[in-house]
């Protein structure tokens, strides 16, 4: 994969890796995945509720990439049309998982939370602060509480949310992948952001004015 890769680099234009998938390069394929399993594995995980069917889907993204990338044509990025690809697998894998339906918050539902209120940011809540050994067990056991509220969130609320806070996509980005204007995602945001914080304060991980519960901070800075 060498000369290929010093040729392209993993951080090279979009162009020349498209055009050496499209050309049927193994090699092309293997930077391919080496650069992308893993954040479409996570982004996968936090879309479903059994986070163990992640690997599997994440599989069946790069072989629907493998059958399709001739029909890539460059009108959104690379990492934009990858990301649509592995939102659409985690949706269809939802759909056949069979709802274990749960009263969950609709979008048209309100949310008794302020509408502009950008200080719920999940980078903050899932950053890894040093501390101490127990700081260390605390904020792992932190991260996957916050982990499990976010999924249950409404679908499209969690989408925006991970894709936002999480994956560092722009408004403009996550319209290009849900193909939605940019002003419902920022609604979604929003909605989304009032609703998770809702779920942890009814379950006790954070208070009502946004302070963490001690000892451990996760509440490091604002949104972007």
């Amino acid at each position: 994969m060498g000369n290929l890769a010093s040729a392209i680099g993993i951080g090279t234009e979009d162009a020349a890796l498209v055009a050496a998938l499209k050309a049927g390069s193994e090699e092309a394929f293997g930077i391919l995945i080496a650069q992308y399993s893993q954040p479409l594995y996570s982004l996968i995980a936090r879309s479903l509720q059994d986070p163990a069917d992640a690997a599997d889907i994440t599989q069946e993204v790069f072989i629907k990439v493998f059958r399709s990338i001739r029909s890539f044509h460059g009108d959104a990025s690379l990492r934009t049309w990858l990301y649509r690809i592995a939102l659409r697998e985690a949706s269809n894998q939802r759909r056949w998982w069979g709802r274990h339906k749960r009263q969950e918050v609709t979008i048209d539902a309100p949310v008794s939370a302020d509408e502009g209120d950008d200080s719920m940011c999940m980078s903050g809540l899932l950053t890894d602060a040093n501390g101490s050994p127990f700081d260390h067990v605390a904020e792992a056991e932190m991260k996957a509480r916050v982990e499990d509220a976010l999924r249950k969130l409404p679908e499209a609320f969690r989408t925006v949310v991970v894709l936002r806070e999480m994956e560092g996509f722009c408004y403009e980005e996550i319209a290009e992948i849900l193909d939605v204007p940019a002003g419902t995602v920022k609604s979604r945001l929003t909605r989304g952001r009032a609703a998770l914080k809702q779920i942890l304060v009814a379950e006790g991980l954070i208070l009502n004015e946004l302070t963490p519960r001690e000892p451990v901070g996760v509440f490091a800075g604002g949104a972007r």
